[in-house]
């Protein structure tokens, strides 16, 4: 799967992303609200390699995919579509940006193209997304892209040596609205 956007493009991850993927997914602050990481080489080398093999499934329902940006076509940061529960149409999305790509509206751009996919592409009912609620700049991301904040779980995660919150945002198909292409 290939994906034009206005300053990005979304592609398949390749084997040699792996040192761009390490970029962010080594960074404290990148990960900080996320499950996974600060990553070690060889994690980062593990997800590229099960990203690609993934490429390759029959039923898929995991699309990962490589962030590149146009303007100088560097590998700046991860996202995907996740199938939950193809019995229910439901799936949901995410993204990561190494630090010196965060400010620019890139994950806007990512989100919105996220949505797109997973209502008109995969034909899901529901698409849903989740984030740290101390992760503001994540949080108004989603708001902006048209997503509605459906519930705050509270310390329903054990991560990283303490309980956390999250933050569940959901659309509907009947809710989606594709983006003016400009």
């Amino acid at each position: 799967m290939i994906v034009t956007l206005d300053r990005l493009v979304l592609r398949e991850f390749e084997r040699h992303d792996w040192e761009a993927v390490h970029v962010y997914g080594s960074d404290p602050e990148v990960v900080r609200y996320l499950a996974w990481g600060p990553n070690t080489e060889r994690d980062s080398r593990t997800f590229v390699q099960h990203a690609i093999g993934r490429q390759l499934d029959k039923n898929r329902r995991h699309w990962g995919l490589a962030i590149v940006r146009k303007a100088d076509e560097q590998l700046i940061g991860g996202c995907g579509v996740y199938v939950s529960a193809p019995e229910h149409r439901e799936g949901w999305i995410g993204y990561c940006l190494r630090r010196d790509a965060w400010g620019h509206g890139y994950a806007t751009e990512v989100g919105a193209a996220l949505l797109a996919i997973g209502f008109t592409e995969l034909r899901l009912h529901r698409v849903s997304a989740t984030c740290d609620p101390r992760n503001a700049a994540s949080a108004r991301v989603l708001e902006k892209i048209g997503m509605r904040r459906e519930a705050h779980l509270r310390e329903h995660l054990w991560q990283k040596g303490e309980w956390r919150d999250s933050v569940v945002f959901g659309m509907l198909e009947q809710e989606f609205r594709p983006p003016a292409r400009s």
